[in-house]
């Protein structure tokens, strides 16, 4: 989860979020890379090094026609590759619904008979201590470590955006319509994440926590409350 005065991204925790986190540092590199280019030409026009001829040639025209759209394609391949990822959804061994709600989810685990909750962030007055404020619920959504997980997401009266950092999700939840996603968490631990989309005034208490478990606790845990 993000840190007080935290810089950076979170700490990842899925394939896709580790590709992201690359691809801004990429992104990053190049932004600099443009930025030294233009001051170092700032400077040289500065110091008069540059003449009316210079800045007129046909190569330099050349030049700064050709390098921004090498630039371009250095940004988009790698971009388009991610998006294409996140798309991929290629035999989930577990899928759970997300219903949003003003101002709660509903999870259901759809390959499961009986298995849905709903779930409400914890007052701050019974907040157990230790517990972070604005982010604990009554209810987690539990995965398996290391499992191909699609989510689809709905939402029952207005716009809502089921996002976790960590695992790099951001889908909108559209009132009639289903979104999905996939992801796959590469450790144990509680991730943190919040409804993104503006939707009212208890919009920012609406968190959501997903708890990555190992396989054996997700068993015992979903018999016993399906049972």
């Amino acid at each position: 989860m993000a840190n007080h005065s935290q810089f950076g991204f979170q700490d990842a925790s899925s394939p896709i979020m580790e590709e992201l986190v690359e691809f801004h540092d990429h992104a990053l590199m190049v932004a600099l890379a443009i930025c030294s280019l233009v001051l170092y030409l700032l400077t040289l026009m500065l110091m008069e090094k540059l003449s009316s001829n210079t800045v007129d040639a046909q190569e330099v025209e050349l030049i700064w026609t050709i390098l921004p759209a090498i630039v371009l394609v250095l940004l988009a391949l790698p971009s388009l590759q991610i998006l294409y990822m996140m798309d991929e959804i290629d035999e989930p061994d577990l899928t759970l619904k997300a219903i949003g709600h003003q101002w709660y989810w509903t999870y259901e685990y759809t390959d499961f008979k009986d298995l849905s909750f709903d779930s409400y962030m914890i007052p701050t007055t019974e907040l157990p201590l230790g517990s972070f404020r604005l982010l604990e619920v009554d209810h987690r959504v539990v995965i398996p470590m290391e499992s191909p997980i699609r989510i689809i997401i709905t939402a029952d009266d207005v716009l809502h955006s089921w996002a976790v950092p960590s695992l790099g999700v951001k889908t909108d939840a559209i009132p009639g319509r289903l979104n999905q996603s996939s992801f796959i968490t590469t450790r144990p631990g509680v991730f943190y994440g919040q409804c993104s989309e503006i939707c009212g005034a208890n919009h920012s208490y609406m968190p959501i926590v997903v708890e990555s478990t190992p396989l054996t606790y997700f068993e015992n845990w979903s018999s016993t409350l399906s049972s």
